[in-house]
């Protein structure tokens, strides 16, 4: 599925701050692992981040923000940010940091 090149380029330069994340092909789209757990990715125009669900829960209550829902089937503790919440490079960094966070916390895997 075809995704964002913009909007890649754009996740690339951020995610330059954040050494520990290995570019991947998530979803059909583009996106960072980080210790082997899907991060953060890039679905069509949009991106995808996985903060937790109470981050989430926070964040779904902000303009152009809205549940991942790739399949029909709600993604807890994902959110989907709509390019109209992604101005410039600074709320790019700001929800990858939230997942990073978020990520941060879970086992590493294989």
């Amino acid at each position: 599925m075809p995704f964002d090149s913009g909007l890649a380029q754009r996740l690339e330069e951020v995610a330059e701050s954040f050494p520990d994340l290995i570019e991947s092909r998530l979803f059909g789209g583009f996106g960072y692992t980080l210790y082997g757990n899907m991060c953060v990715g890039i679905h069509k125009d949009t991106l995808i981040v996985r903060v937790g669900v109470d981050t989430a829960e926070e964040i779904l209550k902000e303009d152009h923000v809205r549940p991942m829902d790739l399949t029909g089937r709600v993604m807890k503790g994902w959110a989907t940010i709509e390019p109209e919440a992604m101005d410039d490079n600074e709320d790019i960094e700001r929800y990858l940091s939230l997942a990073v966070s978020f990520v941060e916390t879970l086992p590493p895997k294989g």
